[in-house]
């Protein structure tokens, strides 16, 4: 009988991408609120469990003898400003689940061998020209707040005597959603450029490295503790911006001024778009993870040259 494996956040970009990675190898068991439309998402590569992301108590069962439990939960950071109640609620989405999953885990009596929690660069506020490693403290910020509080619901795991790796996730790239769309946007109509000041650094990784990393984060038992899933090589933002016109075939000439873009999304601006984080995967590279995509420019163009044909094949 194939191990299992619970993905919680299963329907969303990474979770869609990790479900078909695992399901050849593994009985998949995506965790939904709504579990009609995430059958009609992952339904082709995971069993669907209703869950109302609080509670532990509709999917119990699941967690026993499951061999690893993966959070991805949590609201859309980039859906709306960040009033306070977008702020609580993405807040409570992100301990409420990493609560419901210490409790899963603390009431199996055949416990998971590893449990998985999502995390983010976040964790380290905005920071300059400043190399950060695993190691680095923590930062000042709404998100870098969010991060800390859902590790350390997380790190309960571990105490547990449940081996427990915290996932401090960069920017995503992928042709299937994330922020790659979004930011490729503009420079199909020719407008396409960067924001800020372009010196603020950007932490990045492929969805094809991302998902790569975290199946060998959950399969080799002797790695526990928070990784960086960032590529080797971050780049700042006016590169990132040069970069991907190049792979598009599109000028990068336009700036989006700090201050504009504030206007138009309040802090939000200043924790994701305009915030510096020069991160390193330095316990990824230590354990010895090879990544596909080190460098951007072969990461974009693999992505939109795979676009192209999948357009001219259809």
């Amino acid at each position: 009988m194939a191990k299992r494996v619970i993905i919680a956040g299963a329907t969303g970009f990474i979770g869609r991408a990790l479900c078909r990675r695992l399901h050849a190898d593994y009985e998949v068991i995506a965790l939904s609120r709504d579990a009609k439309r995430a059958a009609g998402i992952v339904g082709e590569y995971a069993k669907v469990r209703e869950w109302d992301a609080r509670t532990a108590s509709a999917w119990a069962a699941e967690a026993e003898g499951a061999y690893a439990i993966i959070n991805l939960a949590g609201e859309n950071l980039s859906d709306g400003r960040w009033r306070q109640s977008k702020r609580d609620t993405i807040i409570q989405s992100r301990t409420n689940s990493a609560g419901a999953i210490v409790d899963a885990v603390a009431g199996a009596r055949n416990k998971p061998a590893v449990v998985i929690q999502g995390s983010a660069v976040g964790y380290y506020g905005s920071r300059n020209e400043e190399v950060l490693h695993e190691d680095s403290p923590s930062g000042a910020g709404f998100l870098a707040e969010v991060c800390r509080k859902v590790e350390a619901i997380g790190a309960r795991i571990d105490r547990a005597g449940v081996r427990f790796v915290a996932i401090r996730t960069g920017l995503v790239l992928g042709r299937e959603g994330g922020a790659l769309p979004k930011l490729a946007a503009p420079f199909r109509f020719f407008v396409g450029g960067y924001v800020g000041n372009g010196k603020q650094w950007l932490s990045w990784i492929s969805l094809d490295d991302e998902i790569t990393a975290i199946r060998f984060l959950m399969e080799d038992s002797n790695l526990r503790g928070p990784y960086n899933l960032t590529a080797p090589h971050p780049v700042t933002m006016r590169r990132f911006a040069g970069i991907l016109g190049q792979a598009l075939r599109r000028p990068a000439w336009t700036r989006l001024p700090g201050f504009a873009i504030r206007f138009a999304l309040g802090q939000m601006a200043d924790e994701v778009l305009l915030a510096s984080q020069r991160a390193i995967p330095k316990k990824l590279l230590d354990a010895g993870f090879a990544f596909h995509y080190p460098d951007l420019r072969t990461a974009l163009e693999k992505e939109f040259s795979e676009r192209k044909d999948d357009h001219e094949s259809g």
